[in-house]
């Protein structure tokens, strides 16, 4: 599907590449097609392979960071800054929750775990916010971050992740409503369950994918491309008035009940 947006003067930085198979490479290659400038941050040198093979003859900067540490997050913005200017947009596709957090009973999930899954998952989009705050224009731009349905609903097998999801959503409105007089915006896609690394680990994620496609309005997964599309337009100045929502890209998922 050919989306003719030019983003030819805008900068910003992906956080959450791991592989191909990742929500955040599928945004990647959409707002590269679209003339964005990009930056990536990689967690560790066991992921930086994959990723240097994925933008093998790209020029795009590429830096270490883990989102749970506030002085690497400092580092790749004021990096960002001195290689390119001014930030234009963010995307926050970053996740973790241990193994064994997922599935089975949550009144069995440790403080250790619990801690770490809102950490990771929720709280380093606060820390990402006010770093990169320090260094967007006057004309502001745009945060987007991924989220999920069972942040409403209980999802069996996801458990804790749940739970980060919905604390990460009430933060992406806690942003908005501060930064929004600076015309930073916030928003949140609530994407349908997609096959990628991180949800091999989901208990039971193939009879939910399964779910999905059974009973939504267009009865069929929705694909990596239409999160892509949507991400594209958010970080567009197509979607200026909008800022504080989340945008849900389900199939119509969420409107069934029954």
């Amino acid at each position: 599907m050919a989306i003719n947006i030019d983003l030819s003067n805008k900068k910003g930085i992906i956080f959450g590449l791991a592989n191909q198979r990742s929500i955040a490479w599928s945004i990647s290659e959409k707002l590269m097609d679209a003339g964005a400038q990009l930056a990536f941050t990689y967690l560790d040198e066991r992921l930086l392979k994959g990723i240097n093979n994925l933008l093998e003859g790209n020029d795009s900067l590429l830096l270490k960071c883990d989102a749970n540490d506030e002085s690497e997050v400092k580092k790749v913005m004021k990096t960002f800054y001195e290689k390119y200017g001014e930030i234009d947009f963010i995307v926050h596709s970053v996740a973790f929750a241990n193994r064994e957090d997922l599935g089975g009973n949550f009144s069995d999930l440790s403080k250790e775990g619990f801690s770490l899954a809102l950490e990771t998952s929720s709280y380093s989009l606060v820390t990402i916010a006010r770093e990169a705050s320090k260094y967007f224009s006057k004309d502001g731009g745009s945060v987007i971050s991924m989220t999920f349905d069972a942040s409403t609903r209980v999802y069996p097998g996801y458990n804790v992740m749940g739970t980060a999801k919905a604390a990460l959503e009430n933060i992406n409105r806690q942003l908005s409503s501060e930064f929004g007089s600076r015309q930073i915006r916030f928003n949140s896609i609530s994407a349908g369950p997609l096959p990628s690394l991180s949800a091999r680990s989901i208990p039971g994620f193939v009879k939910m994918r399964k779910a999905h496609e059974e009973r939504s309005p267009i009865k069929r997964p929705i694909t990596h491309e239409e999160v892509a599309n949507t991400a594209l337009f958010l970080i567009s100045d197509l979607s200026s008035g909008i800022t504080g929502s989340i945008i849900p890209v389900d199939g119509g998922y969420g409107i069934i009940a029954l």
